[in-house]
């Protein structure tokens, strides 16, 4: 699944426009390296999300096309 997609599913990032830009402007890393909206996350995959002078680290878990809101945090765990 895409990076900008998976943040929005799994509601780290409430739009995947929103998502799209921060990948873009280089605030998003996955596994230390800072990726685009358009790599492919797998779980095991560490994400950082820098929301300026807050960064969120989190471990994906599993990667779904849909999910309920209420079971979107079950998507990934803070580290």
């Amino acid at each position: 699944m895409r990076l900008d997609k998976y943040l929005k599913i799994s509601r780290l990032i409430k739009r995947r426009t929103v998502a799209c830009d921060a990948c873009n402007a280089g605030r998003v890393s996955v596994n230390g390296t800072v990726r685009k909206a358009s790599y492919e996350v797998k779980p095991g995959d560490l994400l950082e999300i820098a929301f300026g002078e807050k960064t969120v680290k989190a471990e994906i878990l599993s990667v779904e096309e849909t999910v309920r809101k209420d079971e979107a945090k079950e998507m990934y765990r803070y580290v």
